[in-house]
């Protein structure tokens, strides 16, 4: 395992080990395979882009798109960017070893990415391996709302399952059926936004195809009895899909049903009108973006 430097309680000491076993030499940590981005994660990835700017600071879910966030970093020519994330991933190799992630603006832990676990490649593991740019932190550090809002342009990028009509946040099931947890999604979500200048945004591809060929649409009316509501539709900032990005921030019910519409598939567009109009959250005088 990588020897993992630390902000605080990364490691304890030898006199309150009872016992240590050592694994065989042989044993390695998970490789994680790397997931390959599909079109539409490089479609989201580059409207996210469009709000990142110089000295930002990054949070990064996982999954293809996050990932693909990065890459297009350490492809740009931005400069000064920092990281502070639960979660540490390839894509922030990518974007240290650029040279466009240095931590030279962040407020606090300035020079350091901050996290508090990994999963990733080999590669990961060794450049995280006596690593002094890194710091690792306890969960209740890096995801508390209070500290993440301390730093300024603070950007939180974290994938959802489904968005409803009045912008609800459903990341962790299907119904009933529970098919994630909700990490610390709801810690960055609100701290990102607590922070000066900075952002949410709750990716989601628009559609999906499911194992019997047909396409379903991710942008609902309402949920199905039984699903998770994990972020409160007061709570989202910015939603976005491979159609587009949309800030919900203050608006009224009405107006959040148009935006989310704006960015769903364009094969049921209609239906969500029709839904909505039922649910009288749409104005005749609504005109949908060209």
């Amino acid at each position: 395992m990588p020897i993992c430097l630390g902000g605080n309680e990364e490691a304890i000491h030898i006199s309150r080990v009872d016992y240590i076993v050592e694994a065989p030499e042989t044993q390695m940590l998970f490789d994680a395979p790397q997931v390959a981005p599909s079109e539409i994660d490089t479609q989201i990835a580059k409207h996210v882009m469009n709000y990142i700017h110089d000295g930002c600071c990054i949070q990064l879910g996982i999954g293809g798109m996050p990932n693909m966030v990065g890459k297009l970093i350490a492809k740009s020519d931005l400069k000064d960017l920092g990281g502070h994330t639960e979660m540490f991933v390839d894509a922030y190799v990518d974007m240290i070893e650029s040279g466009r992630m240095n931590g030279s603006k962040k407020s606090i832990d300035r020079f350091k990415t901050s996290y508090t676990f990994a999963i990733g490649s080999q590669r990961m593991y060794d450049f995280m391996n006596n690593n002094p740019g890194l710091a690792s932190y306890p969960v209740d550090y890096t995801n508390d709302p209070r500290v993440i809002a301390q730093i300024d342009n603070m950007v939180s990028i974290c994938n959802a399952v489904q968005v409803d009509l009045f912008s609800q946040v459903n990341a962790e099931s299907l119904g009933s059926g529970q098919i994630s947890g909700n990490g610390g999604m709801w810690d960055f979500v609100l701290g990102s936004q607590w922070s000066k200048g900075g952002k949410s945004f709750i990716c989601l591809s628009s559609s999906f195809t499911n194992s019997k060929g047909e396409l379903i649409s991710r942008i609902v009316p309402g949920f199905t009895p039984g699903t998770t509501t994990t972020i409160p539709r007061q709570m989202v900032d910015y939603i976005v899909t491979e159609y587009g990005a949309v800030k919900l921030t203050a608006c009224p019910t009405w107006m959040r049903a148009e935006k989310i519409i704006s960015i769903s598939h364009p094969n049921f567009r209609d239906d969500l009108i029709k839904e909505a109009e039922k649910m009288k959250i749409w104005r005749r005088s609504n005109k949908l973006p060209v």
